[in-house]
């Protein structure tokens, strides 16, 4: 990233299918844009593209865009927008923007560009934002850029793996396939690890805890089963507002089949406040299977938690 980012230039089009052209200045609101034909109760209120990426554009192109008409509300100038990712901010004065969405579908023969050239960058390159304060932008002014990793836990619960008597190969497994599954996505991510007894109350602890700091995500391995020390799920469902069923139904279906054994697991997965909980099985087989499915549903899941509309 550039030691400065500021703002080049703020569109708007007062009707939807036209062009932005650029304005003076904006104001941002709860909704979006004032006077934008795109604003809106949704997830996609004020849309970003950077300069470099347009004059980047226009090289290969061969022909001069204007600043809006990629249909962009903002345009900035010193960052690589491929770098930013869902959940990360933007501090304009006291405006402040949300990332929820990286590109778009396009639109082809119904985009003007796309008419013209045969591409256009917005659908790769474009950002759109979610206003959680409003306020007035201009060209020149400064853009913070607030880097907001996913915070991700896991636990893994095991009297012996606590008592340092074997090395907790299920928890670095979970760690690995989240690193594997997040390596190519539009997230950054923070991953912490905690090793602790089948004890419920220091469970349960860490996961109010947890839930407070605001971590989005929460996978804790082992205590599933059936056992007199398999406390697990009892106390993830205690301090969940809803459970997510279908997810832990739909494995212990799946894999039953072939292993009877598996339906004697009681996962679950639930959450509380905006935390998904995923208890899961403490085996390395069991972690591979489960996350391999978990991690199938998780994006949506986080984006309709967040009030997301990607439908």
């Amino acid at each position: 990233m550039s030691n400065r980012i500021e703002v080049v230039s703020v569109n708007i089009s007062e009707k939807k299918g036209t062009p932005k052209h650029p304005v003076d200045a904006i104001f941002i609101d709860e909704q979006g844009v004032v006077e934008d034909a795109h604003r809106g109760p949704w997830h996609r209120q004020v849309s970003l593209l950077s300069k470099e990426s347009v004059d980047a554009f226009s090289a290969r192109s061969k022909r001069a865009f204007q600043y809006g008409e990629f249909a962009e509300n903002i345009t900035l100038e010193g960052i690589d927008l491929s770098k930013v990712a869902l959940l990360d901010r933007f501090r304009i004065g006291r405006v402040e923007l949300e990332v929820t969405q990286i590109g778009k579908k396009c639109h082809g023969d119904g985009c003007a560009i796309f008419r013209e050239v045969g591409q256009c960058i917005m659908p790769k390159e474009g950002l759109f934002c979610k206003v959680t304060v409003g306020g007035r932008v201009k060209p020149g002014q400064a853009v913070e850029y607030i880097e907001t990793p996913l915070p991700i836990l896991v636990v893994t619960l095991s009297d012996r793996a606590s008592r340092g008597e074997y090395s907790d190969r299920a928890g670095l497994r979970v760690r690995e396939l989240l690193e594997n599954f997040f390596s190519n996505k539009h997230w950054h991510q923070k991953i912490e690890t905690v090793i602790i007894p089948d004890d419920a109350e220091q469970l349960e602890k860490i996961l109010r805890q947890t839930i407070q700091a605001g971590t989005k995500m929460v996978v804790t391995t082992g205590g599933t089963g059936i056992g007199p020390r398999d406390i697990t799920p009892d106390v993830v469902l205690k301090i969940s507002d809803m459970q997510i069923p279908g997810i832990m139904e739909s494995i212990r279906v799946k894999y039953g089949m072939s292993n009877p054994n598996a339906l004697l697991s009681r996962a679950v997965a639930a959450v509380a406040s905006k935390t998904i909980i995923y208890a899961i099985p403490g085996s390395l087989k069991a972690v591979e299977e489960y996350m391999v499915e978990i991690l199938k549903t998780f994006e949506h899941a986080s984006f309709m938690l967040h009030g997301f509309d990607t439908h």
